[in-house]
């Protein structure tokens, strides 16, 4: 399927928030930058930089700035996008139509569009080895072809998967999620691959 017509098939999904999303669609496009589809949502481009994205969840609507961390927000209404994770991106998240301020959308997409213009941006952190949780560590020195798989992987899918352990805060959920990942490990699926691939 082209980029063209996954997102068109996104904006004619029915739910919730497809009115919001249109609206901020029509907000963006007026503005000039590119249309195209990355991590299953569409995203907004200017020469090939990611500016702003519209996404749809289940309880929110709402629009992604790729570099929001340098946006002024005088309204106050961005919001980190995985704090203590994300560094650059800002969302600003909508439950309905009457929480909508569309003047404050365009004014903040302008303002993201004139960042880009003249090139700010954070550049990626620089990471260090890996360092995994004990009970991702104690699996792989129990399965010696998991371990061969796990290391085959690039350095950020095995951050991707380290963190998918460490973030979650029950033992519960720290197990419940080792189960879900080790086939994937085996397979040499990264954690976030169908997001990159679709």
């Amino acid at each position: 399927m082209e980029k063209s017509d996954r997102v068109a098939a996104y904006f004619e999904k029915e739910g919730p928030f497809k009115e919001g999303i249109a609206i901020l669609r029509d907000l963006v496009r007026a503005t000039g930058l590119k249309e195209t589809y990355k991590w299953c949502f569409p995203v907004y481009t200017l020469g090939g930089e990611n500016v702003v994205g519209v996404v749809a969840h289940t309880n929110h609507f709402g629009i992604w700035f790729f570099n929001g961390v340098f946006l002024s927000d005088p309204l106050g209404v961005l919001e980190n996008a995985q704090e203590g994770k994300t560094r650059a991106m800002r969302h600003w998240k909508f439950t309905s139509l009457d929480n909508m301020d569309r003047q404050g959308i365009t004014a903040y997409v302008q303002e993201a569009i004139a960042n880009a213009r003249k090139g700010l941006k954070l550049s990626p952190a620089k990471y260090t080895k890996t360092t995994l949780p004990t009970e991702l560590k104690v699996s792989l020195a129990a399965n010696a072809a998991t371990k061969k798989a796990f290391e085959a992987l690039p350095p950020y899918k095995q951050r991707d998967y380290a963190e998918y352990i460490e973030t979650a805060k029950k033992d519960a959920t720290r197990k419940r999620r080792l189960q879900k990942i080790l086939p994937m490990i085996e397979r040499g699926i990264g954690l976030n691959d169908k997001y990159r691939n679709c």
